[in-house]
């Protein structure tokens, strides 16, 4: 994982929650996770990472996304198995 990307995966979990993260970045950490991120319906993406499947919406007005997507992204990534700690024990090793 490049600094960019473990830098991404801080502010996502962090508290509070950041609105200065851009679609692109988080579509970019998705598939370096090893998620597959195809496009649905509109701005909608179906996001498979580690068995779990999710929708997330692609900001419509700006690439950067909302604190609710974020929000959505963390309980996603959470539910797939993904956080800083488990990041932090690989990167240990």
């Amino acid at each position: 994982m490049s600094h960019k990307q473990a830098n991404l995966l801080h502010a996502i979990f962090n508290e509070p929650v950041s609105a200065n993260i851009h679609w692109r970045e988080v579509e970019s950490l998705l598939k370096h996770l090893g998620g597959q991120v195809e496009p649905s319906h509109g701005a909608r993406f179906k996001v498979t990472l580690n068995g779990v499947t999710d929708f997330l919406h692609h900001p419509h007005h700006s690439n950067e996304c909302t604190r609710e997507l974020i929000k959505h992204l963390r309980e996603f990534l959470a539910q797939a198995g993904v956080s800083v700690s488990t990041y932090e024990a690989e990167k240990g090793q």
